[in-house]
């Protein structure tokens, strides 16, 4: 065992203790009993001094992660005013609120728990090892790292679907009196995401639905450097809601804010503010040089104003504990938690590559957070009575996405479709139409304008155990929401060992080639922020039958199996029926059976050429990429050319071991990628094929330009086209250009 180490702040902390020198406390809280102080006293000491024990780790290279609560330990008495089935969102500065929710839970540990998430244990309870978080699957908290707001979304969505549970009569998660809980501090309360998800709940109440989310601002007045200016977050969030607030130096005032605050979110069911005055103490984080941007002046000014020392005055003065009993009990406590940091700091860390990433894809048998409120269903026969005049007749893609869907809503009774214009109009394309008649408002929910809000709700929903299908309206607006994917969705299942799952099933509008409309905004040929994501898969049919299998194939990997399923509908092809010449009706597809079986994740769909003679080459595509090169095929067959064209369907992950067992024995590849060159899937494709059987393959490919997507026909001439595929064709068989151009 280490010798013990005592932090400089612990001991001019005693020296204060023993030499009388603490402030006079706000109030003799007569409202708190002996046993609330005493307790609210413990959380908020011990995680001050775990925060002071991460820095001497770090000192010595055992602990990563300093970020700590000092300053706002007062969030104790906050927990104590909520329940353990409250799912709470918290942000990085609630230390003691953990420590004392656990104390709901008997047989928690959360010093020693904590200590193996800030040393980055593979023992760690919630991460596994993974980063400093504060989450725990039996204290109803999710966990969170270095939220900017980014989780304010999410908690509305949580708020939202527990009685939306309670409206559907079905069981979730959490129970039907809980609130949902959220903390940030004053700085993220300006992001753009905070503000979506405040606006979503409070646009929300407006219209009198539920909504029982308590949003708690921790008012420290900085944002790292950044004064937040004095008076702003009442000003700024205040007229929105029911707002309470409390100083964090008086544990009463504090106490009773909290609890008020509680009793009327749960009893009301509407969204309410408690703001809380908080100190930032000892800088931002670790690093952190708080004499590079303030008053050596202020810095100490705020030193004397301390919570816990306000609290340890309280203790005092109401006679709980002599000042020889109170230094006793420090000294135990700092001990004890350098005691535990010592074992902690030993136990094993994640040491490979397949240890940290066993976590990225949920575990198909979890049966946690994201389990689902009921079975599927059979499918009643007489689901798609609505359109029955148009059933057994070949449809296009957007017709049989939109049975598809309503197959899925009656198959799963938990499955909520969600997003802007989803309800009545049936959605920009009509792809939801109809479904709102047929299950009602609380399982289509038309959604504000706000891609945050949606994809947040999308999360909440998951939460609770529900199946969403929120639909974004078109594949750019996704960017105004990408980190609800990329940093909450995807990372949930990494951060928590696979305790949690965001199991959901993203519709999104896309890709180009538009007539009559677009523009890059409507017209955009990009997925790229989709492919660096861990975890996620990525499908894209290019015609009805596909769509309709890819889609129940999606459905039942976010149910079953707890997975983030993006579903990208090529907008050009919704409404296309022909292939060659107008009235073939070769693109328009019968729904298929129901019983029909789902392809093998990862296989590319396979349009042999119809000459009797062996492949000349493949072309490899997806969406409106593959309906082109199906137009090539066909006039390449002419020129005596034989060539196979592969639909990948499955973008992310691409399975190329898959791909390349459809390419059989051919050399010669072309892969036709209507998205930018840069930045392609294509990229992707070339490099793994080439790996994957080195110096075998004669590859080639075919982009869009790297260009935004311009208003009208000037659309085509950065897009490619049927000549084109021909062309590089013809180059990559070696045929010569007049040929080319007869066929042209």
């Amino acid at each position: 065992m280490a010798p013990y180490e005592q932090h400089a702040w612990t001991t001019a902390y005693l020296e204060k203790i023993q030499h009388h020198k603490l402030p006079t406390p706000k109030s003799d809280a007569l409202l708190l009993s002996d046993y609330e102080i005493c307790r609210y006293f413990d959380s908020m000491l011990s995680s001050r001094l775990l925060d002071l024990r991460s820095r001497l780790l770090q000192a010595k290279g055992q602990s990563f992660y300093t970020i700590g609560s000092s300053g706002h330990e007062a969030n104790a008495v906050v927990a104590s005013a909520l329940q353990v089935t409250d799912p709470a969102f918290l942000h990085y500065r609630s230390g003691a609120f953990f420590i004392e929710r656990s104390k709901q839970l008997p047989g928690s540990t959360p010093i020693y728990d904590l200590l193996l998430s800030f040393t980055a244990s593979s023992e760690d309870p919630i991460s596994g090892g993974r980063h400093k978080v504060l989450g725990s699957l039996a204290l109803s908290i999710p966990p969170q790292t270095s939220t900017i707001a980014s989780h304010l979304p999410k908690a509305v969505g949580t708020a939202f679907a527990i009685d939306l549970s309670k409206r559907l009569k079905l069981q979730g998660q959490w129970p039907e009196n809980a609130i949902a809980f959220c903390s940030f501090g004053d700085a993220s309360a300006n992001h753009s995401t905070a503000q979506g998800a405040i606006n979503a709940a409070c646009w929300a109440d407006y219209q009198h639905v539920p909504v029982p989310v308590l949003f708690l601002c921790e008012d420290n007045g900085l944002g790292i450097s950044t004064p937040t200016p004095c008076g702003w977050i009442a000003h700024s969030l205040s007229p929105h809601m029911q707002t309470f607030t409390a100083d964090s130096r008086d544990l009463a005032d504090v106490a009773q804010a909290a609890k008020a605050a509680v009793d009327f979110v749960r009893k009301n069911r509407r969204p309410a503010l408690l703001h809380l005055k908080t100190y930032r103490l000892f800088g931002h984080a670790g690093a952190d040089a708080e004499v590079a941007y303030r008053k050596k002046q202020q810095i100490e000014t705020e030193l004397d104003e301390d919570p816990l020392l306000y609290a340890t005055a309280l203790l005092l003065k109401r006679g709980i504990y002599q000042q020889n009993e109170l230094l006793e009990l420090v000294l135990k406590l700092d001990q004890q938690t350098a005691r535990v940091a010592s074992v902690a700091s030993n136990k094993p860390k994640l040491t490979t590559a397949e240890a940290v990433m066993q976590s990225i894809v949920p575990k198909a048998s979890a049966t946690t957070a994201a389990t689902a409120i009921a079975p599927a269903l059979s499918v009643p026969a007489n689901t798609l009575d609505f359109d029955k005049h148009n059933l057994g007749k070949p449809q296009h893609l957007a017709k049989i996405i939109n049975w598809t869907l309503h197959q899925a809503m009656a198959r799963y009774p938990n499955a909520i479709v969600l997003g802007e214009d989803v309800g009545k109009k049936g959605g920009v394309y009509n792809v939801t139409s109809q479904l709102v008649q047929q299950f009602g408002s609380n399982r289509v929910i038309n959604t504000l304008l706000d891609e945050q809000s949606i994809l947040g709700l999308g999360i909440g929903l998951a939460q609770q155990g529900f199946l969403p299908v929120p639909e974004i309206q078109f594949l750019a607006y996704v960017h105004n929401a990408e980190d609800q994917i990329r940093g909450e969705a995807a990372t949930l299942p990494f951060f928590s060992n696979g305790q949690y799952q965001n199991p959901m099933v993203v519709r999104i509008a896309g890709l180009a080639y538009q007539r009559g409309f677009g523009g890059h905004f409507h017209n955009d040929n990009s997925f790229a922020v989709f492919r660096d994501i861990p975890g996620l898969l990525l499908f894209c049919p290019s015609n009805g039958r596909d769509a309709s299998l890819l889609l129940r194939q999606a459905l039942a990997l976010a149910h079953s199996e707890k997975r983030l399923v993006i579903f990208l509908e090529p907008i050009a092809l919704y409404m296309t029926r022909d292939l060659h010449q107008p009235g073939d009706n070769l693109w328009a597809c019968e729904l298929p059976a129901l019983d029909e079986p789902l392809p093998e994740p990862g296989t590319p769909a396979v349009r042999p050429h119809a000459l009797e003679k062996t492949t000349d080459l493949v072309i490899i595509s997806y969406a409106n990429g593959f309906y082109l090169s199906c137009q090539a095929q066909q006039q390449l067959a002419a020129q005596g050319i034989a060539a196979t064209v592969l639909d990948l369907r499955y973008l992310v992950p691409l399975h190329i071991d898959k791909i390349a067992k459809a390419i059989g024995q051919t050399q010669k590849v072309l892969i036709v990628d209507e998205c930018r060159r840069r930045g392609s899937l294509s990229e992707e494709l070339f490099t793994a094929l080439h790996e994957h059987k080195p110096n075998w393959y004669q590859l080639s490919r075919l982009c869009a330009q790297d260009s935004f997507i311009p208003l009208g026909s000037a659309a085509y001439t950065v897009l490619p086209s049927v000549s084109q595929i021909i062309e590089q064709s013809m180059l990559l068989l070696g045929k010569s250009q007049h040929k080319l151009e007869q066929v042209g």
